[in-house]
Protein backbone atom coordinates (compact mmCIF):
# COMPACT_ATOMS: atom_id res chain seq x y z
CA UNK A 1 0.00 0.00 0.00
CA UNK A 2 1.56 3.50 -1.29
CA UNK A 3 1.82 6.35 1.67
CA UNK A 4 -1.04 8.40 -0.04
CA UNK A 5 -3.57 5.95 -0.39
CA UNK A 6 -2.29 5.15 3.80
CA UNK A 7 -2.62 8.95 4.63
CA UNK A 8 -6.44 8.67 3.10
CA UNK A 9 -7.25 6.35 5.08
CA UNK A 10 -5.84 7.99 8.23
CA UNK A 11 -7.81 11.09 7.22
CA UNK A 12 -10.79 9.18 6.51
CA UNK A 13 -10.52 7.21 10.38
CA UNK A 14 -9.99 11.16 11.66
CA UNK A 15 -12.67 12.79 9.84
CA UNK A 16 -15.54 9.70 10.49
CA UNK A 17 -15.04 10.08 14.43
CA UNK A 18 -18.27 10.22 16.13
CA UNK A 19 -20.15 10.47 13.02
CA UNK A 20 -22.54 7.38 12.19
CA UNK A 21 -21.90 5.91 8.58
CA UNK A 22 -19.53 8.63 7.41
CA UNK A 23 -17.04 6.06 7.06
CA UNK A 24 -18.75 3.66 4.21
CA UNK A 25 -19.91 7.84 2.63
CA UNK A 26 -16.60 8.48 2.26
CA UNK A 27 -15.10 4.86 1.23
CA UNK A 28 -17.88 4.64 -1.58
CA UNK A 29 -16.68 8.47 -2.45
CA UNK A 30 -13.37 7.24 -2.97
CA UNK A 31 -14.25 3.76 -4.47
CA UNK A 32 -12.64 1.85 -2.05
CA UNK A 33 -14.43 -1.36 -0.29
CA UNK A 34 -14.96 -1.61 3.36
CA UNK A 35 -12.57 -5.10 3.63
CA UNK A 36 -9.81 -3.42 2.27
CA UNK A 37 -10.21 -0.46 4.80
CA UNK A 38 -10.15 -2.44 7.43
CA UNK A 39 -7.10 -4.88 6.42
CA UNK A 40 -4.88 -1.87 6.07
CA UNK A 41 -4.91 -1.11 10.21
CA UNK A 42 -4.16 -4.37 10.47
CA UNK A 43 -1.47 -4.49 7.59
CA UNK A 44 1.79 -5.47 9.21
CA UNK A 45 4.97 -3.53 8.68
CA UNK A 46 7.07 -5.04 5.46
CA UNK A 47 11.28 -4.80 5.56
CA UNK A 48 10.82 -2.64 2.86
CA UNK A 49 8.42 -0.47 4.71
CA UNK A 50 10.53 -0.49 7.33
CA UNK A 51 13.83 0.54 5.05
CA UNK A 52 11.13 3.07 3.66
CA UNK A 53 10.84 4.75 7.25
CA UNK A 54 14.18 4.70 8.39
CA UNK A 55 15.46 6.66 5.15
CA UNK A 56 13.05 9.39 5.48
CA UNK A 57 13.97 9.62 8.91
CA UNK A 58 17.86 9.34 7.48
CA UNK A 59 17.44 12.19 4.70
CA UNK A 60 15.51 14.41 6.65
CA UNK A 61 18.27 14.48 9.07
CA UNK A 62 21.64 14.95 6.80
CA UNK A 63 19.39 17.44 4.62
CA UNK A 64 18.72 19.39 8.07
CA UNK A 65 22.23 18.55 9.10
CA UNK A 66 23.74 20.33 6.13
CA UNK A 67 21.75 23.11 6.68
CA UNK A 68 19.29 22.48 3.90
CA UNK A 69 22.23 23.16 1.14
CA UNK A 70 22.72 19.93 -0.61
CA UNK A 71 20.67 17.77 -3.12
CA UNK A 72 20.42 14.08 -3.41
CA UNK A 73 24.14 13.30 -4.73
CA UNK A 74 25.43 14.67 -1.69
CA UNK A 75 22.45 12.93 0.60
CA UNK A 76 23.42 10.07 -1.17
CA UNK A 77 26.89 10.05 -0.04
CA UNK A 78 26.19 10.75 3.61
CA UNK A 79 23.51 7.65 3.51
CA UNK A 80 26.65 5.42 2.23
CA UNK A 81 27.99 6.58 5.56
CA UNK A 82 25.45 5.97 7.64
CA UNK A 83 25.94 3.44 10.07
CA UNK A 84 22.06 2.95 11.12
CA UNK A 85 21.92 2.40 6.54
CA UNK A 86 23.06 -0.87 6.39
CA UNK A 87 21.14 -1.63 3.01
CA UNK A 88 22.20 -0.28 -0.77
CA UNK A 89 20.52 2.80 -1.24
CA UNK A 90 20.11 4.10 -4.73
CA UNK A 91 19.84 8.08 -6.79
CA UNK A 92 16.45 7.06 -7.44
CA UNK A 93 15.14 5.80 -4.32
CA UNK A 94 16.58 9.21 -2.61
CA UNK A 95 15.45 11.40 -5.26
CA UNK A 96 12.13 9.73 -4.78
CA UNK A 97 11.49 9.85 -1.24
CA UNK A 98 13.00 13.56 -1.44
CA UNK A 99 10.20 13.86 -3.72
CA UNK A 100 7.33 12.50 -0.99
CA UNK A 101 9.02 14.56 1.60
CA UNK A 102 8.77 17.73 -0.09
CA UNK A 103 12.58 18.19 0.56
CA UNK A 104 14.38 20.58 -2.07
CA UNK A 105 18.24 22.03 -1.95
CA UNK A 106 18.07 25.72 -1.82
CA UNK A 107 20.61 26.81 -4.36
CA UNK A 108 22.12 30.34 -5.93
CA UNK A 109 21.16 30.03 -9.84
CA UNK A 110 24.18 30.22 -11.53
CA UNK A 111 25.49 33.09 -13.24
CA UNK A 112 27.45 32.54 -16.64
CA UNK A 113 29.90 35.50 -17.98
CA UNK A 114 30.94 35.14 -21.60
CA UNK A 115 33.38 37.55 -21.71
CA UNK A 116 35.90 37.33 -24.96
CA UNK A 117 39.17 35.88 -24.23
CA UNK A 118 42.48 37.52 -25.24
CA UNK A 119 44.60 35.57 -26.31
CA UNK A 120 47.62 37.98 -25.38
CA UNK A 121 47.52 37.07 -21.81
CA UNK A 122 47.49 33.43 -22.60
CA UNK A 123 51.11 33.28 -22.09
CA UNK A 124 50.49 34.15 -18.22
CA UNK A 125 47.55 31.72 -17.11
CA UNK A 126 49.96 28.20 -17.14
CA UNK A 127 46.82 26.76 -15.19
CA UNK A 128 44.73 27.22 -18.42
CA UNK A 129 42.01 26.31 -16.77
CA UNK A 130 43.44 22.03 -16.59
CA UNK A 131 41.47 21.66 -13.14
CA UNK A 132 42.78 17.68 -13.01
CA UNK A 133 45.38 16.57 -10.85
CA UNK A 134 46.75 13.69 -9.80
CA UNK A 135 48.18 14.38 -6.26
CA UNK A 136 47.65 16.70 -3.14
CA UNK A 137 49.74 20.00 -3.05
CA UNK A 138 50.33 19.94 -7.33
CA UNK A 139 48.19 23.20 -8.11
CA UNK A 140 46.62 25.38 -5.35
CA UNK A 141 44.22 28.35 -6.05
CA UNK A 142 44.26 31.57 -4.01
CA UNK A 143 41.59 34.61 -3.87
CA UNK A 144 39.80 35.96 -1.29
CA UNK A 145 36.17 37.53 -1.12
CA UNK A 146 34.44 39.83 0.94
CA UNK A 147 32.42 38.99 4.24
CA UNK A 148 30.28 41.41 6.44
CA UNK A 149 29.35 41.32 10.16
CA UNK A 150 27.74 43.87 12.57
CA UNK A 151 24.26 44.99 13.41
CA UNK A 152 21.88 47.12 11.43
CA UNK A 153 23.11 50.03 12.49
CA UNK A 154 26.83 49.30 11.67
CA UNK A 155 28.08 47.66 9.62
CA UNK A 156 31.95 45.98 9.15
CA UNK A 157 33.49 44.67 6.20
CA UNK A 158 36.33 41.54 6.05
CA UNK A 159 38.42 40.08 3.54
CA UNK A 160 38.65 36.26 3.88
CA UNK A 161 41.68 35.26 1.94
CA UNK A 162 42.27 31.34 1.23
CA UNK A 163 44.34 29.03 -0.24
CA UNK A 164 42.71 26.02 -2.04
CA UNK A 165 44.31 22.72 -2.92
CA UNK A 166 42.63 21.39 -5.89
CA UNK A 167 43.20 17.69 -5.20
CA UNK A 168 40.16 17.19 -3.34
CA UNK A 169 39.17 21.07 -3.14
CA UNK A 170 40.66 21.19 0.80
CA UNK A 171 41.02 24.81 2.14
CA UNK A 172 44.26 24.53 3.12
CA UNK A 173 44.71 27.89 4.66
CA UNK A 174 42.92 31.41 5.29
CA UNK A 175 43.67 34.34 7.27
CA UNK A 176 41.01 37.39 7.73
CA UNK A 177 42.09 40.85 7.01
CA UNK A 178 40.36 44.27 6.21
CA UNK A 179 41.88 44.67 2.83
CA UNK A 180 43.36 42.75 0.47
CA UNK A 181 46.75 43.75 0.53
CA UNK A 182 50.40 41.93 -0.31
CA UNK A 183 51.12 41.21 3.82
CA UNK A 184 47.75 39.22 4.18
CA UNK A 185 48.34 37.28 1.10
CA UNK A 186 51.91 36.70 2.11
CA UNK A 187 50.29 35.50 5.73
CA UNK A 188 47.75 33.27 4.42
CA UNK A 189 50.57 31.67 1.52
CA UNK A 190 52.79 30.85 5.06
CA UNK A 191 49.65 29.38 6.75
CA UNK A 192 49.84 26.99 3.67
CA UNK A 193 53.46 25.89 3.25
CA UNK A 194 53.47 25.45 6.52
CA UNK A 195 50.75 22.97 6.86
CA UNK A 196 51.45 20.93 3.66
CA UNK A 197 55.73 21.22 4.34
CA UNK A 198 58.53 21.15 1.58
CA UNK A 199 55.90 21.71 -1.64
CA UNK A 200 56.18 23.49 -4.79
CA UNK A 201 52.91 23.99 -6.28
CA UNK A 202 51.73 25.93 -8.65
CA UNK A 203 50.34 28.57 -7.93
CA UNK A 204 47.12 30.04 -9.29
CA UNK A 205 45.56 33.51 -8.76
CA UNK A 206 44.00 36.47 -9.99
CA UNK A 207 45.59 39.92 -11.16
CA UNK A 208 44.75 41.75 -8.22
CA UNK A 209 47.54 44.50 -6.66
CA UNK A 210 48.07 42.20 -3.94
CA UNK A 211 49.11 39.23 -6.32
CA UNK A 212 51.18 41.36 -8.42
CA UNK A 213 52.71 42.79 -5.80
CA UNK A 214 56.94 42.49 -5.98
CA UNK A 215 56.86 41.37 -2.49
CA UNK A 216 54.63 38.51 -2.80
CA UNK A 217 56.00 37.25 -5.81
CA UNK A 218 59.41 37.21 -4.14
CA UNK A 219 57.94 35.30 -1.48
CA UNK A 220 56.10 32.95 -3.66
CA UNK A 221 59.77 32.90 -5.76
CA UNK A 222 61.97 31.62 -2.81
CA UNK A 223 59.42 28.31 -2.24
CA UNK A 224 60.40 27.59 -5.40
CA UNK A 225 56.88 27.70 -6.48
CA UNK A 226 55.45 28.11 -10.71
CA UNK A 227 53.19 31.15 -10.81
CA UNK A 228 50.12 31.04 -12.78
CA UNK A 229 47.33 33.83 -13.18
CA UNK A 230 44.08 34.73 -14.65
CA UNK A 231 43.29 36.71 -17.81
CA UNK A 232 42.20 39.99 -17.05
CA UNK A 233 37.85 39.73 -16.77
CA UNK A 234 37.96 35.75 -16.69
CA UNK A 235 37.19 34.38 -13.64
CA UNK A 236 36.16 31.34 -14.81
CA UNK A 237 40.17 31.03 -14.63
CA UNK A 238 39.57 30.74 -11.45
CA UNK A 239 36.32 28.60 -11.43
CA UNK A 240 37.14 26.13 -8.37
CA UNK A 241 38.16 28.89 -6.28
CA UNK A 242 35.15 30.97 -7.23
CA UNK A 243 33.13 27.66 -6.84
CA UNK A 244 34.30 27.06 -2.96
CA UNK A 245 33.38 30.60 -2.17
CA UNK A 246 30.29 30.85 -3.58
CA UNK A 247 29.29 27.64 -1.56
CA UNK A 248 30.75 29.26 1.31
CA UNK A 249 28.79 31.84 1.68
CA UNK A 250 25.28 30.42 0.08
CA UNK A 251 25.47 27.33 2.05
CA UNK A 252 26.66 28.45 5.11
CA UNK A 253 27.12 32.48 5.82
CA UNK A 254 23.80 33.13 4.11
CA UNK A 255 21.90 30.08 6.59
CA UNK A 256 23.06 31.71 9.93
CA UNK A 257 22.36 34.93 11.94
CA UNK A 258 24.88 37.37 10.88
CA UNK A 259 27.84 37.34 13.66
CA UNK A 260 27.07 40.96 15.99
CA UNK A 261 30.67 40.71 17.00
CA UNK A 262 34.03 40.19 15.39
CA UNK A 263 34.59 37.22 17.73
CA UNK A 264 30.91 35.72 16.67
CA UNK A 265 32.29 36.27 13.24
CA UNK A 266 35.34 34.68 13.46
CA UNK A 267 34.09 31.52 15.24
CA UNK A 268 31.95 31.31 12.15
CA UNK A 269 33.82 31.33 9.34
CA UNK A 270 35.98 29.26 11.22
CA UNK A 271 33.32 26.52 12.09
CA UNK A 272 32.06 27.04 7.93
CA UNK A 273 35.72 26.19 6.49
CA UNK A 274 35.42 23.32 9.45
CA UNK A 275 32.81 21.74 7.47
CA UNK A 276 33.55 22.04 4.12
CA UNK A 277 36.62 20.10 4.53
CA UNK A 278 35.95 17.81 7.47
CA UNK A 279 32.30 17.04 6.76
CA UNK A 280 30.67 17.98 3.20
CA UNK A 281 30.72 14.23 1.68
CA UNK A 282 30.42 14.11 -2.94
CA UNK A 283 30.26 11.81 -5.00
CA UNK A 284 32.98 13.35 -6.84
CA UNK A 285 35.01 12.39 -4.28
CA UNK A 286 34.26 8.66 -3.82
CA UNK A 287 31.72 9.75 -1.20
CA UNK A 288 34.46 11.38 0.74
CA UNK A 289 35.18 14.72 2.36
CA UNK A 290 38.15 16.74 0.91
CA UNK A 291 40.22 16.26 3.83
CA UNK A 292 39.79 12.09 3.98
CA UNK A 293 39.94 12.26 -0.26
CA UNK A 294 43.52 14.25 0.36
CA UNK A 295 44.47 11.78 2.97
CA UNK A 296 43.63 8.98 0.91
CA UNK A 297 46.22 10.18 -1.71
CA UNK A 298 48.93 10.75 1.12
Amino acid sequence: MNKQRQQAYQAIKEVSQGKRGAITKLLDHVGVSRQAYNKSFHRQETPWDAQERLLEERITYWFNQHHQAIGTSKILSNLNHDKLVTFKVTIKRVKRIMINLNIRCQIRIKKHHRIKEQEQYIQDNVLNRNFSVSRPNQVWLSDSTELTYGTAKAHFKMRLSGVLDLYGRVLIASNLSTTETAAAEIQVFQRAFEYAGEVHPLVHTDRGAAYTSKDFNNFIAGHEATRSMSRPGTPYDNSPMERWWNEFKTHWMDRHPMPTTYQEFKELVNEGIHYFNHLDRSPARNDLTPVEYRNEAA
